[in-house]
């Protein structure tokens, strides 16, 4: 099973943000569990590496950071195409419908994120990290 993680997913887990660093840590060792396949987007990667860059002060240890990323997640490319399927998309966020149409192009299976509600036009089935962990945990 193909996961597209959601850029706060991975931000709660790297940040150790509360309340919600638990279940992105126990996603994290899920997927290197290989209990699923994690995947984040190509452009989630450069905008990983901004939020980061203040709470490393390093050049070199935020890469080392995505380094670590992209040996435990797959990443999937943003096409044009996603972009230009996204303007018409009745998802608001661009940045979201950029995403479930990277998601949906690259077949994932799930797109996970805490922000449920701006993913309810997705064309991909969208869960909760709490509820991934749930499905996941009942297989």
């Amino acid at each position: 099973m193909r996961v597209l993680l959601d850029t706060c997913v991975i931000l709660d887990a790297l940040e150790s943000r509360q309340p919600f660093s638990k279940d992105a840590e126990e996603l994290f060792l899920a997927a290197a569990n290989n209990l699923f396949t994690g995947c984040i987007t190509a452009k989630a990667s450069t905008d990983i590496y901004y939020l980061m860059h203040p709470h490393t002060h390093s050049d070199k240890a935020s890469r080392e950071v995505l380094n670590k990323l992209f040996s435990l997640f797959e990443v999937v490319d943003t096409a044009g195409m996603d972009c230009r399927r996204a303007i018409p998309s009745p998802v608001l966020d661009f940045e979201d419908a950029v995403m479930i149409e990277t998601a949906a192009r690259t077949e994932v299976d799930y797109i996970v994120t805490r922000n449920i509600k701006d993913f309810a036009r997705s064309l991909v089935p969208v869960l909760s990290p709490k509820d991934f962990l749930a499905a996941l945990n009942a297989e």
